[in-house]
């Protein structure tokens, strides 16, 4: 069901509660809004029509709106109907795959780069201590960024006073504790946690810059070896597919191009199905448009995709038959467990990985979300717009987990 057909039925509903003399109204409405639900709504879509009719029909919001909510929740293709607030009705679809894809890239654009935050952790206090060593306290950094978005208070503690390069051009905290036990020379950590201890960086990381440097101390894992020194630092900076933090950085600059250009041609995105109707297209007339360059192809170290097909994290089938994705969509709804696994395992290197997996999966994607030639934008290419704009949301959160900066422009 689409909002059009949703705000029809909704339509429908009132006019048979006047017609039927439930609500004496003199005039009934001519169209019904729904949109996304707000902070306290629940379901896929939310209307005010309750509060709307309450005065003209003498009855309080909250009574009309149950009037309403017991005719909608008979309607095929509702699966349920909340009343919130002082009169809100809040609808959930049937549960097909549309509709769990629609609900999905809702739930990530209504969250934003929090998506996957919770509050799992709150009231717990994390004591991390670190070497006195760039990757280290990096490391530390990330994984305090990660606990914080789980509701977790990390206090941070290091064997010495961070170098100033380190919080100049790393972007660690300038006010870590130094935990320097008399006489010895070394940090013990005061903490539950070991004391964070990576496999040092074989150079120095800070010619590489903050966003560069961090991704190569943070992708591999803290037990291997980081790639920097020598001619094994250009591969951080190079802009090639061969570059993971490349890919990643691109994709996401890749969506804001997208919204961008979109916007140009009038249309928004949509959350809803991803393969064409025959409906015709939703949105005013556009020009032409030149599509950008084709999207990456994975190389290097490849993405960790799910086959096609693959099944969402409650087990519940997949969440879309569009093969372009089928990749993608399992691994945005896994998002929030992946950041809950890198809190837990104090493993940012889990996350760095994740996000090329969803920068790879994004790939096959983008060439379908806009129109080309004389292409009318359709309700498809609002609904791929508006998962490009999830995973970009991912992306931008992820990196700024990581705290590396997510670029509008590439």
């Amino acid at each position: 069901m689409t909002p059009v057909e949703l705000s029809r039925t909704v339509l429908h509903a009132v006019r048979r509660a006047v017609d039927e003399g439930e609500l004496a109204v003199a005039v009934p409405p001519e169209r019904v809004v729904v949109a996304p639900p707000g902070p306290g709504g629940c379901g896929d879509y939310a209307t005010n029509v309750a509060l709307q009719l309450a005065r003209p029909a003498g009855q309080p919001a909250p009574a009309v709106a149950e009037l309403l909510r017991t005719r909608l929740i008979r309607t095929d293709g509702i699966s349920d109907v909340v009343v919130t607030g002082p009169g809100f009705l809040n609808i959930s679809l049937d549960g097909g795959a549309d509709a769990r894809l629609a609900r999905l890239v809702r739930d990530i654009l209504r969250a934003g780069p929090r998506y996957g935050h919770s509050d799992t952790l709150a009231g717990q206090t994390v004591e991390l201590h670190a070497a006195h060593d760039a990757r280290a306290v990096v490391l530390m950094d990330a994984v305090a960024r990660v606990l914080r978005s789980q509701g977790a208070r990390p206090r941070l503690t290091c064997a010495g006073p961070p170098e100033d390069a380190w919080v100049r051009i790393l972007g660690v905290p300038n006010d870590i504790p130094s935990d320097i036990p008399a006489g010895t020379g070394t940090g013990t950590g005061t903490g539950t946690d070991a004391p964070l201890r990576p496999v040092p960086a074989p150079a120095d990381p800070t010619p590489l810059g903050r966003d560069a440097a961090r991704w190569a101390l943070l992708h591999p894992a803290p037990h291997d070896r980081p790639h920097i020194g020598d001619s094994q630092s250009e591969q951080h900076l190079a802009q090639r597919e061969t570059n993971p933090l490349f890919r990643v950085r691109y994709a996401h600059a890749r969506t804001r191009a997208l919204l961008r250009n979109a916007a140009d041609l009038g249309f928004t995105p949509e959350p809803g199905p991803l393969t064409p109707e025959d409906d015709g297209p939703l949105t005013p007339e556009g020009g032409p448009l030149t599509p950008e360059p084709g999207p990456l192809t994975p190389e290097g170290d490849g993405p960790l995709t799910p086959e096609p097909g693959s099944l969402t994290p409650d087990g519940d089938g997949p969440l879309t038959a569009d093969r372009d994705a089928q990749g993608l969509l399992p691994l945005l709804a896994d998002h929030p467990r992946v950041l809950a696994a890198t809190a837990a395992h104090r493993a940012p290197d889990r996350l760095a990985r994740h996000l090329v997996a969803v920068a790879d999966a994004l790939a096959p994607l983008l060439p379908s979300v806009l129109p080309l030639g004389d292409e009318k934008p359709s309700a498809a290419h609002r609904a791929r717009l508006a998962l490009a704009e999830a995973a970009g949301t991912v992306l931008a959160g992820g990196l700024s987990l990581l705290g590396i900066d997510a670029p509008e422009h590439l």
